[in-house]
């Protein structure tokens, strides 16, 4: 088994369509297999969207509600001041909560992880392998060091016997990007489909193709990658998942619930899966785990969230997604008592949850007076070479939707008010631009997704908002 994630990836992608990207490689397991049009993750931020993949279930249920270390390395070389480390110790996958990598290594499965953990605790992911990729942010690089760095994973399992599962982990396109201001990207800003809640200034179209030229350096990485199943045999006897980890790092994108920063690309090829087919039906990210145990007839944990994807893959007739997805994210932050670099102790900021059937998306938030993260990717140019940001600022005066829009994900710095809830009508409204939330035509609906938002928070034990009982 194969699972390749990119970082920072939204529903951007050639075989969805998207104006001005080439993604021959990424298209090619779309073309083999299923391609799921309606693909969400349950967190728009890495380390509780891997959390939710690897556990089947929603990061408020799992434990892991919030971004933690990098620690790569198996668990038994963490030091002591890693162990003790207050980010990684801040949230963590429950030791009740199995993991994907356990259930796998327990059934025999060689395991591998390339790049980036992000998860914590270590011990939960007894991966055999830690593989360090030479070329993870470069693009257009000579030779296939990475496709290289697969083939001995495989070769290594082979020499066991034993059958294998590799977590091919792609950096792009995670900013910063290549910059175009210093080196030629293979994408013509004047061929790309700005978003409207983006103003659409040459400043962003530079921003924007400089994502999308990522992410064609991702798609090279991706073909690195089939191309080790090529050498080694495997290319017909492999499962491979293919999808993006959240939303890039954009307004509206990472660390928000808008459609943008939730949907992701995904599409799965294997043994047994149709060919060419493409799916609309509603399907999560923590759908991964179950999906897997599935196809190989290993038996599910008791509880999880996500349901399995073969029927959907098989082509069966009566298969079918769900009725509804859910995002969340947890405004979580330490505090750090003064001369101390061991313990912090934490407090919950704004809370923000989502439910979208198909086609009515509903937001909605608690604590609304309390801190909002925002990503320093999704602000700074120093170090991430954020171009679209300041540009927003600078445009506020012909873009003020836009710059609105910015000032309520940023009400520390901008001084903006978030809105407790927000409604949407993607079918009329793709791009999420005209909130319905006080629109009478739109009562019905839009009582029946908080509805459905208040039976998950209960059913799913969300304590850390009052829709599911006394806040936490």
């Amino acid at each position: 088994m194969l699972l390749i994630l990119t970082e920072d990836q939204g529903a951007q992608m050639g075989a969805l369509g998207t104006k001005g990207l080439q993604t021959p490689n990424m298209d090619a397991i779309a073309r083999q297999g299923v391609l799921f049009r309606s693909a969400f993750v349950a967190y728009p931020v890495c380390s509780p969207s891997k959390g939710a993949l690897y556990t089947g279930l929603y990061p408020h249920t799992n434990g892991l509600r919030s971004l933690t270390q990098n620690f790569f390395v198996p668990a038994s070389k963490l030091t002591p001041a890693q162990l003790n480390n207050p980010v990684y110790n801040h949230g963590r996958i429950r030791d009740s909560v199995p993991t994907l990598i356990e259930r796998l290594r327990g059934a025999g499965y060689y395991t591998g992880v390339s790049m980036k953990l992000h998860v914590s605790p270590n011990h939960k992911f007894p991966f055999d392998e830690w593989i360090r990729n030479p070329q993870e942010d470069h693009c257009g690089v000579t030779g296939n060091p990475n496709k290289d760095l697969a083939v001995n994973f495989i070769r290594n399992a082979q020499d066991k016997g034993a059958p294998w599962f590799l977590l091919y982990n792609i950096s792009q396109p995670h900013r910063p990007f290549r910059n175009s201001d210093q080196e030629p990207i293979a994408v013509d800003p004047s061929e790309a489909e700005i978003p409207p809640f983006l103003p659409d200034t040459p400043v962003v179209r530079k921003d924007w193709a400089e994502y999308l030229d990522s992410i064609q350096c991702a798609d090279s990485r991706v073909g690195e990658a089939l191309a080790a199943l090529d050498e080694t045999g495997c290319s017909n006897d492999t499962l491979v998942i293919f999808l993006g980890d959240h939303g890039p790092a954009f307004q509206r994108g990472k660390m928000t619930l808008y459609d943008f920063g939730l949907r992701v690309p995904m599409a799965i090829k294997g043994p047994g899966i149709g060919t060419g087919a493409v799916s609309e039906d509603l399907v999560s990210e923590i759908d991964i785990m179950p999906t897997i145990l599935d196809y190989l007839g290993l038996e599910r944990p008791d509880l999880q969230h996500g349901l399995s994807l073969l029927p959907i893959l098989r082509g069966e007739g009566d298969a079918q997604g769900h009725e509804y997805v859910f995002g969340e994210i947890h405004h979580d932050y330490i505090f750090f008592p003064a001369g101390s670099a061991e313990r912090g102790t934490r407090d919950h900021g704004m809370q923000e949850r989502s439910v979208f059937d198909g086609r009515f998306h509903l937001i909605y938030r608690e604590n609304l007076d309390q801190p909002r993260d925002v990503n320093s990717d999704i602000h700074q140019w120093n170090r991430w070479r954020n171009r679209t940001w300041d540009e927003t600022i600078a445009q506020k005066h012909r873009f003020p939707r836009q710059y609105e829009i910015i000032r309520e994900q940023d009400p520390m710095r901008l001084g903006g008010t978030p809105l407790q809830f927000e409604f949407y009508d993607t079918k009329t409204d793709p791009d999420e631009m005209t909130d319905l939330a006080g629109n009478v035509d739109h009562k019905a609906e839009f009582n029946r997704l908080l509805e459905a938002l208040r039976k998950w928070a209960v059913r799913t034990g969300d304590e850390f908002i009052t829709l599911g009982g006394p806040s936490g």
